[in-house]
């Protein structure tokens, strides 16, 4: 008895992964229809569009200084538009930040706006304090 428990624990696992015969053939077979059909589908995709790049060759080549030209044209069109949009878009987001900045409503950016602006007013200042004292010292120097 004693020997028996350990033998039904190393086969209890065993038998827990391995799965039925007929559940390992379904699940072949499901695999495989499914891959075949999509393969089928993937051939006659394939066909279909060599035919009907061999159709409209001759077409692309007889019209082809008409479509290019045409091409390009309707991408620029449609660059210069996305362009345009997208500039005035910035531009109103930038008009509105600068209506709530000046109405006071504190928009994201203000601060550091301001503190960019007090070093920049600090600085004129010094550099103004400096130009005063070399006029001052230039002046000095000339009365001597």
């Amino acid at each position: 008895m004693a020997e028996r428990i350990p033998q039904q624990l190393h086969q209890q696992p065993h038998r827990q992964t391995q799965q039925p015969r007929s559940h390992q053939v379904v699940k072949a077979a499901t695999a495989v229809t499914a891959g075949g059909s999509l393969l089928v589908l993937s051939g006659l995709t394939l066909a279909g569009t060599v035919i009907a790049l061999t159709m409209a060759t001759p077409l692309l080549v007889i019209f082809s200084p008409v479509l290019v030209p045409a091409a390009i044209t309707v991408f620029l069109l449609t660059s210069g538009f996305v362009a345009s949009g997208g500039f005035g878009l910035g531009a109103l987001t930038v008009l509105s930040w600068i209506y709530r900045y000046m109405t006071g409503r504190h928009p994201p950016g203000a601060d550091q706006l301001d503190q960019a602006r007090l070093k920049l007013a600090g600085k004129a200042r010094e550099m103004k304090d400096k130009a005063e004292q070399y006029g001052q010292q230039v002046t000095g120097s000339q009365t001597s």
